[in-house]
């Protein structure tokens, strides 16, 4: 796919989000899918599942610093149509994001689910993953492993699951970051793996330090955390000496790139024993 993307708005495929000019804005599109029995449980309240799928498609918009346009939705139809319309409708105000268009199937197996969302870029050049330079310091807006403890929790029917059914975009963060950030991305995957990403787009090594990194769960829990995705922070650099716009945690440093992307602890990581959530 990367061989054919080559539009310059598509970034080589290595960002959050396509970015195309068009005459004087310039526009953010992303796409993101949901598939039952991967991202969501098999007879989950279909609410949520409708919650998840549009903030999740916000997050990379607030990755952008984008203010959200609409939403294009791709739906398989299925037994709980109503539910997911409700939480269709709920998500959408509570974000202020109309519902543009897009398409409804039927199919047996799991259902799966499909969303674009439209955005206008507040602030130029926009955010990427490819910014960030030796000595920038490496900050997270929030904790993690919320998500992790909150799947647990709904499939155990014990505790809170609101960090997974309903996850936020912190699209008023984006914006506030976009002119400070030398590089920002969303954590959907995993901290470990997005920042190797990260650090791969812009060309250098992350150190981080995870004693630092503001975790969700009891502290025995603090390394699954840092590889558990679906918390939708934002992981973002700034030089050295920047304070950020909003509150967020100082974990790391850019430093000079080296055998891997990513020094845990004073310890490089081998990216083949699994930094985070890969897609088979």
């Amino acid at each position: 796919m990367r061989a054919l993307a080559t539009h310059p708005a598509a970034r080589g495929l290595e960002d959050d989000a396509a970015v195309l000019e068009v005459g004087s804005e310039t526009l953010i599109l992303t796409h993101d899918a949901m598939v039952e029995g991967v991202h969501f449980l098999a007879g989950q309240d279909p609410a949520d599942v409708a919650w998840k799928l549009v903030a999740t498609n916000l997050s990379d918009l607030a990755a952008k610093g984008a203010e959200p346009l609409g939403v294009l939705l791709g739906y398989q139809l299925g037994p709980g149509d109503t539910r997911f319309a409700s939480g269709l409708a709920e998500v959408l105000g509570h974000y202020n994001v109309p519902l543009l268009g897009g398409d409804t199937v039927g199919g047996n197996g799991p259902q799966v689910l499909g969303l674009t969302a439209l955005g206008r870029a507040t602030h130029r050049p926009v955010p990427s993953r490819s910014g960030a330079r030796v000595g920038d310091g490496l900050w997270l807006t929030g904790p993690l492993g919320g998500a992790m403890a909150g799947l647990e929790a709904l499939r155990s029917g014990i505790g809170d699951t609101l960090a997974y059914r309903r996850p936020a975009a912190l699209l008023r963060e984006g914006r506030a970051l976009a002119p400070q950030v030398t590089a920002m991305m969303d954590v959907s995957d995993g901290l470990l793996l997005d920042a190797a990403r990260m650090a791969r787009a812009s060309g250098v090594s992350f150190a981080i330090d995870s004693a630092v990194v503001p975790i969700a769960v009891p502290e025995a829990r603090r390394a699954p955390a840092l590889r558990w995705g679906d918390d939708y922070q934002l992981l973002f650099t700034l030089p050295a000496a920047a304070a950020p716009a909003v509150s967020a945690f100082r974990i790391g440093e850019a430093i000079a790139l080296g055998p891997s992307p990513l020094v845990l602890d004073g310890r490089a990581l081998d990216e083949a024993s699994g930094l985070g959530f890969e897609h088979g």
